[in-house]
């Protein structure tokens, strides 16, 4: 079964915008139980005090519901300037999903998604926002701009993404991260949504790609797609299996078993080096399980944001 083909019949998020506004709603509506307490409401319009601030501006009434010291934003303080990356590679298109849902993604649907939402919450604080995608190319490139006909651009151009086609090919991602980062001049909050499935001997070019990122002082935050169950543990039964290279073509045939130990071995060290390379550029590296919800991304939104203002 060729995933890109079941792609291809239709465009799988209708109103992206819609559903996107539904995941935050539904993230906002649960935020009780997590440390932001009391600041679901209000979280694009407060920042965190930090000690030695001026006293001027807490919001008492805020301390009074949720115990934390909060100091009210206003709009020349919120805006930011926000950029978003997206690797739209054949890998991404794993695991091979018939209908995408809320509740059934592969990656590249989590990714556009998750996006989408982001997208959202900044559309929502007047923030300026830019857009990347790359597979085999440079395929998409949008500055950061606010203004409600950019941002219905992005969420179409996003929404396409969802339902194209992809034939196999190779992508070399510190490539397009060398050409983004050339591309963005003006200090930015950078999310990057990628696998980040490259060939061992172009991962060092690859980490330093991620370290290019970083220049002009710009926040990275690195959202590592994966789905657990299949790509990080290798949870197959122990039958004859064929598995192919999405990107190559070439595939294997063999039982899982034969090969588990080894392949979490390989998998376990690789995400580990990304890791240490993350904590040496001081880029945020964030695992996730595409079979999860969305709240460790927007969890990790709403504290890089704080951090960065």
């Amino acid at each position: 079964m060729d995933i890109r083909s079941e792609l291809h019949k239709a465009q799988l998020f209708q109103n992206l915008e819609l559903l996107a506004n539904q995941i935050v709603e539904g993230f906002i509506s649960g935020i009780h139980k997590s440390p932001f307490h009391g600041f679901s409401a209000e979280f694009a319009e407060h920042k965190i005090y930090n000690p030695g601030e001026s006293t001027k501006h807490i919001d008492w009434k805020l301390f009074a519901k949720t115990d934390r010291l909060y100091t009210k934003r206003y709009e020349d303080e919120t805006n930011l300037r926000c950029h978003m990356i997206l690797d739209n590679s054949a890998s991404m298109y794993y695991p091979e999903v018939k209908q995408l849902a809320i509740d059934n993604l592969n990656k590249i649907g989590f990714g556009v998604l998750a996006i989408a939402a982001l997208m959202n919450v900044l559309k929502k604080q007047r923030d300026a926002v830019g857009l990347s995608i790359y597979s085999d190319s440079y395929n998409f490139h949008a500055a950061e701009k606010s203004s409600e006909r950019h941002f219905q651009m992005l969420f179409s151009k996003l929404n396409d993404v969802s339902g194209a086609a992809h034939s196999s090919s190779t992508t070399e991602t510190y490539t397009y991260l060398h050409q983004i980062a050339e591309k963005i001049h003006r200090r930015s909050l950078i999310f990057l949504f990628s696998d980040m499935f490259q060939t061992e001997k172009e991962e060092a070019q690859l980490f330093e790609a991620l370290r290019h990122l970083k220049y002009n002082k710009h926040a990275v935050v690195l959202f590592h797609l994966l789905d657990h169950k299949h790509e990080l543990n290798f949870n197959f039964e122990n039958t004859p299996k064929r598995f192919v290279d999405v990107e190559t073509g070439t595939h294997i045939d063999l039982y899982a078993d034969n090969i588990r130990n080894a392949y979490n071995e390989k998998i376990g060290q690789y995400q580990e080096d990304l890791k240490l390379k993350c904590a040496q550029y001081r880029i945020k590296y964030v695992d996730v399980d595409v079979r999860s919800n969305f709240s460790k991304v927007l969890n990790t939104f709403m504290t890089e944001r704080q951090k960065f203002s």
